[in-house]
């Protein structure tokens, strides 16, 4: 009984065989020694550069994280139905599991551990 060839079996699709990459290879070991002189354009376009790019505002994190935060306050008072819903479903499964001090201890602090770690990627200095 014959096995059909798979699409693996071509010896193309092996990458050690892959004809095109060993030409390109070949031809960066034959040019790779050459030297292209450009008359100082490289230096002069390094030298033009900024020595530093341009600082962002210092005001700009803390606008844009109390702008997300006026907008979540506006989402949830434009639609207080859905945001009470949501509370009351979330609270509804949250008692309906039995949970220990211990789990509420834990999800307390990867809820305050989350916060501080968002707060501090938006207030960074950089």
């Amino acid at each position: 009984m014959t096995r059909a060839p798979e699409m693996n079996d071509s010896p193309r699709s092996q990458p050690a065989d892959d004809w095109l990459d060993a030409l390109l290879r070949a031809d960066g070991r034959d040019h790779r020694a050459d030297y292209l002189d450009d008359d100082g354009f490289t230096a002069r376009v390094a030298a033009a550069l900024p020595a530093s790019p341009a600082a962002l505002p210092a005001w700009r994190k803390p606008a844009v994280a109390a702008l997300w935060a006026a907008g979540g306050i506006g989402v949830a008072f434009a639609l207080p139905g859905a945001a009470s819903d949501a509370a009351h479903e979330i609270i509804r499964a949250i008692l309906a599991q039995r949970v220990s001090a211990g789990g509420i201890g834990t999800a307390l602090v990867v809820l305050l551990a989350s916060a501080w770690t968002a707060v501090a990627v938006v207030l960074r200095g950089d």
